[in-house]
């Protein structure tokens, strides 16, 4: 069954994707792996025109609620979910969290999701950490979404060494580019990778990719 998964939507406020219109989005599902304000900023909107199935922490879903965002399924770190679209596992975060409101924002997190088609992990915002490796003996991801800007995530090397902690050679790049802190040069952190065995895919905002 077709469905599709909106994660950690920044999209108005973002000049780099100003192309996007936020009101043409009906995810049947959101991610949201925790409450900072470029990972949350088109949430709301985009949960009330949809009525897509929001899921995150419990304290996200607090947070969803008093906004009269309903439609809720809240996790915690170790947690899996069968949906109707895999099965979703969440994953330890190193990071913080917290919403602009003042709302508590719980701990940030990432998540695996598996189906019978494929198997891959989105980390959220993190900083390289051991418990990656406990990935692998779980599951055999087919790609994974690391941060590679730096400054308030993992740097480029850091994400090399997290691909070999998760055993996954296929990395689609995150959480670069929007600040100035996090600006990388796309052509030298695609090598890196090239020279390690890596695959680092940086899609144009809008771009859709098969894998």
């Amino acid at each position: 069954m077709d469905k599709s998964i909106l994660f950690d939507p920044f999209i108005s406020p973002n000049p780099l994707a100003n192309e996007i219109k936020v009101e043409n989005l009906n995810p049947d599902y959101m991610f949201i792996s925790h409450g900072h304000d470029d990972h949350v900023a088109d949430a709301i909107a985009i949960a009330k025109q949809s009525d897509c199935c929001c899921i995150g922490s419990w304290e996200t879903e607090g947070w969803l609620n008093a906004h009269e965002i309903n439609n809720t399924h809240s996790m915690n770190i170790g947690g899996k979910w069968a949906f109707d679209f895999g099965v979703l596992k969440i994953t330890h975060a190193v990071h913080s969290s917290s919403f602009s409101s003042g709302h508590p924002g719980g701990s940030p997190m990432g998540c695996v999701i598996q189906n019978t088609e494929s198997c891959f992990y989105y980390s959220g915002d993190t900083a390289l950490h051991m418990d990656m490796q406990l990935i692998p003996k779980r599951f055999k991801l087919d790609f994974a979404f690391l941060p590679i800007g730096d400054n308030y995530t993992m740097d480029i090397d850091d994400a090399i060494e997290a691909s070999t902690l998760i055993e996954c050679n296929t990395i689609i790049g995150m959480h670069y580019d929007t600040f100035a802190p996090i600006e990388i040069n796309r052509d030298e952190a695609i090598e890196r990778f090239r020279k390690q065995g890596k695959t680092l895919i940086l899609p144009k905002i809008g771009e859709q990719i098969t894998l």
